[in-house]
Parts: C-alpha cells; sequence; structure tokens
C-alpha cells in the first residue's frame, strides 16, 4: 500500500509539472482488482496528452517503477498507463468528458493529493 501512495505522489507532481488540468486521484482499494489507484488527468491537445505520459513514465522509472502496459499513446486521446497498484489515464479534453471515467468508478474515493 505504501509504494502504491509513492507511486500515486510522483505521478501526481509529474502531471503537475507538464500543467496537466484536472488532476483527481481516486482511491480503488477494496473496490476493484484492478488497481489500489487511478489518476485521472488531461490535456489542451494530443501532443500535450504525450508529454504528459513520457513525463509520467520517466519519472516513474527514475524511481524504480516499471511500466507493465501502456495503451493509446500513438493517437494521444486517451492513454493508459498500467503500473500494477496505479493506473493512470491521460485524456485530451474531449475524449475525457466523453467517457466520464469519474463517473463510472464512483464507487471509488477521490482524494486530495495532500491525503495521501
Amino acid at each position: 500500500m505504501e509504494q502504491a501512495r509513492k507511486m500515486v505522489k510522483i505521478a501526481y507532481q509529474a502531471l503537475d509539472e507538464k500543467k496537466g488540468e484536472d488532476i483527481k486521484i481516486i482511491n480503488l482499494e477494496g473496490i476493484s482488482v484492478l488497481a489500489d489507484y487511478f489518476i485521472i488527468a488531461n490535456g489542451t491537445n494530443s501532443s500535450q496528452v504525450q508529454a504528459l505520459v513520457d513525463n509520467v513514465e520517466e519519472e516513474l522509472h527514475k524511481a524504480g517503477y516499471s511500466l507493465k502496459q501502456r495503451e493509446g499513446y500513438s493517437n494521444g486521446n486517451w492513454v493508459l498507463l498500467d503500473f500494477g497498484d496505479l493506473i493512470v489515464h491521460i485524456f485530451d479534453r474531449e475524449n475525457r468528458l466523453f467517457y466520464d471515467l469519474e463517473r463510472i468508478w464512483r464507487d471509488g474515493k477521490e482524494i486530495a493529493f495532500d491525503e495521501l
């Protein structure tokens, strides 16, 4: 659990550093076997989405965490990064509104960065 929180902090800061918009952390402990946490954020366009993805990957890699799977990078509309206990979803604005993951995963508890 402590490892997952460290991963969330690093990913959140990496998104914030590259001006990710509306960064949300959802605690899924006891709700899903997929991961303990989701982070959902968006960029303004596909180039920024890819820059956000690159920074998250780089910062987590530097901290010793390995990426298990990445989906959607070439399109830059919705990229999923699976780090095991943490899944990061990075959208462009339009697709974030369309897929509305916050609504789908509303059983999870949204937490603020300073609650980690």
